[in-house]
């Protein structure tokens, strides 16, 4: 058994938060079952009967799904996790018969687009980690065991830019040149911008050596930065099976990227050859490798990569140090940051801050540059937060929380604002999150749930006006853009955690929950919890249970993967009943709130919530005490509490 403690201080007014977080768990179910009816068939998959002409496209029907697990493991329905398996199985055989797939995993393709893909998998995996283990295994191996020809561990790199489970699959595309778009080019510009002579002119698309063969003879083999992804499949692996082995490729792997940026100033470089140099295929260039600092996307494809690889790396050894993989470069974009408006920067990422930023695209703020090449650093963009706010959520240090509190004063814009978004990344609200966290807006949890409906409502409409419309293949972002589960605010608001880094990250929480009647994850029906404080001496969550008739059993957990111990609880009481009144009174009092503490030294806390109840706990933690695991708290090894 685990600790137990009964909340005795009576809801008679409920807050607002726990009635909207509540209802948005409602307006959810209502919309993923609408979703699945309106754009799936029987078995789960997709309804398209277009075909798909390059490698692109597999992230893009898995994607739809990835955050629908993510909601079943926040308290989302009973059979959601059925619907997310079937999903995923519907999805891998039609993307198998469009020829996209072999033995069930992507056959060749870049670690940007991977990550993406593989969301779905990993929280299908957190969620029902013995019925996928196995598959998940099969998957790591394919990047630990040398023999299936992605990992040279002589050099210790992953050997092509595109790689997965076909090794018949070779270069960067099929046919002449790279398959990119008119519109791609306008915003991304080109790859080897420095092998065209100045004086050339521009050709076209399909003849321009930079998407053909200087592309294909010096970025289509070696090692690429976004290749550190794959980082999070097998810290997957680790967690699901404890192998050695998987922890020992993380160690290798990282550990080999992490001496490259310290060979070049702390800042990671993004390519290496075949024969495990820097810069070999770039006549020496430390930039330029594909999807790196220079094309298309740089920090946004580069910082995420590193943040999922350094936090693996953390996680697998128990050694912090791994996240000065990321810190150097993080810090040296911002250090080259200027103070301007929006409108007036030269940021290839429009269509992302404009909604972002809304009326403040004309304020000036901090921009970073992204992308950096023969002519210096390039691409200003205000600071994209998934990183530094990843790297402070882990190591709880003055240090990482000191960089995000410099990011907020050189802002332009008020953090505590809200706005009414989803982006790709289903996040881009951790400015306002911290504000709250900080003790600044009070207002901020009914603030993101009133926008996370409206999101979910804008969503429907769009399901509505697109139902029953055929999918060509350049729309197939169409059912991205109408999934309408929504789940940042209640992954900050009740796990006290960022959203996940979309590309290829496992998820981060300083708490989860599990229903202890139903003994599946989640908080309980009528249940609503709000974390307020995620400092490790005072983590601070209230749990209240709006339900007038029935009683609720939660169990906290602390950490994504119990891999923190709660050591203490402090947590209210009202231990006089006579707030009720007498027999003829027609008011009560206000109910005697007092507080008492006790020991728990478990990685779980179990709280009885009876009918219209409530309960703050202040929680103090000692962070990454256990490895990190999909064990619950009904498995039976985790009724002896951690060290």
């Amino acid at each position: 058994m685990h600790p137990v403690i009964t909340a005795s201080v009576p809801l008679l007014e409920p807050p607002g938060w726990a009635t909207a977080q509540r209802q948005l768990f409602e307006l959810l179910d209502h919309a993923w079952r609408q979703f699945a009816h309106d754009f799936t068939g029987p078995d789960g998959r997709l309804n398209y009967r277009d075909r798909l002409s390059t490698r692109d496209g597999v992230d893009d029907f898995y994607e739809v799904f990835f955050n629908w697990p993510q909601l079943y493991l926040l308290g989302g329905a009973d059979d959601l996790l059925a619907a997310s398996e079937r999903h995923w199985e519907g999805v891998t055989r039609q993307l198998t018969e469009l020829g996209m797939l072999k033995d069930e995993y992507e056959r060749g393709y870049d670690w940007f687009h991977q990550g993406e893909s593989l969301l779905l998998l990993y929280f299908i995996c957190m969620a029902a980690p013995e019925r996928w283990k196995q598959r998940a295994l099969r998957f790591a191996d394919l990047y630990v065991d040398p023999v299936h020809g992605n990992y040279d561990p002589e050099h210790r790199i992953v050997r092509r830019p595109h790689n997965g489970s076909d090794p018949d699959r070779q270069g960067l595309f099929e046919g002449d040149a790279y398959p990119w778009l008119p519109h791609e080019a306008q915003m991304y510009g080109f790859p080897l911008e420095w092998t065209l002579p100045a004086d050339n002119g521009q050709p076209a698309l399909g003849r321009d050596p930079r998407l053909g063969e200087e592309m294909r003879r010096r970025m289509a083999s070696g090692d690429t930065v976004v290749n550190l992804a794959a980082a999070g499949l097998v810290l997957n692996a680790l967690i699901l099976s404890g192998d050695r082995r998987y922890r020992d490729w993380i160690t290798e792997y990282v550990g080999a990227w992490r001496e490259r940026a310290a060979a070049n100033g702390g800042v990671i470089p993004d390519n290496v050859a075949p024969d495990g140099t820097v810069g070999g295929l770039l006549d020496g260039r430390w930039y330029g490798g594909h999807y790196g600092w220079s094309w298309p996307h740089g920090w946004y494809s580069v910082g995420h990569a590193a943040i999922v690889a350094a936090l693996a790396g953390a996680a697998a050894t128990g050694d912090d140090s791994f996240l000065d993989l990321v810190r150097p470069a993080l810090d040296e974009i911002i250090a080259q940051g200027k103070v301007m408006a929006f409108t007036e920067a030269d940021s290839s990422l429009q269509s992302k801050w404009t909604v972002q930023l809304g009326d403040d695209v004309h304020t000036p703020t901090l921009h970073v540059p992204f992308r950096y090449a023969d002519r210096g650093w390039f691409d200003y963009n205000p600071m994209l937060m998934a990183v530094p706010t990843a790297l402070w959520h882990h190591t709880a240090s003055a240090e990482d929380r000191a960089r995000l509190e410099r990011l907020r004063a050189a802002s332009g814009y008020d953090w505590r604002t809200v706005r009414p978004f989803r982006s790709k990344e289903e996040a881009g609200h951790e400015e306002p999150w911290f504000a709250f966290l900080s003790g600044d807006d009070p207002s901020y949890p009914e603030r993101i749930l009133a926008a996370a409906q409206a999101q979910v409502r804008h969503r429907l409409a769009r399901m509505e006006r697109y139902r029953g419309r055929e999918v060509p293949e350049a729309d197939i972002h169409l059912w991205q853009q109408s999934n309408p589960v929504v789940t940042e605010a209640l992954v900050q608001l009740t796990w006290g955690g960022p959203q996940v880094v979309y590309n290829g990250g496992l998820q981060q929480a300083r708490l989860r929950y599990y229903d202890a009647a139903a003994r599946r994850p989640g908080l309980p029906p009528s249940v609503a919890a709000l974390v307020s404080s995620i400092e490790p001496e005072a983590t601070v969550v209230e749990l209240v249970n709006l339900d007038p008739h029935a009683s609720r059993s939660v169990i906290v957990q602390a950490g994504a993967f119990a891999e923190h111990t709660i050591r203490s609880v402090h947590h209210t009481v009202c231990e006089d009943p006579s707030w009720i009144g007498d027999l003829y009174d027609y008011g009560h009092h206000e109910p005697a709130v007092t507080s008492v503490s006790r020991q728990v030294d478990d990685s779980w806390l179990q709280v009885e919530l009876p009918r219209s109840s409530r309960i703050r706990l202040t929680l103090r933690l000692d962070l990454h005490t256990q490895p990190p695991s999909y064990r619950s708290p009904f498995d039976p090894r985790a009724t002896q509490g951690p060290s």
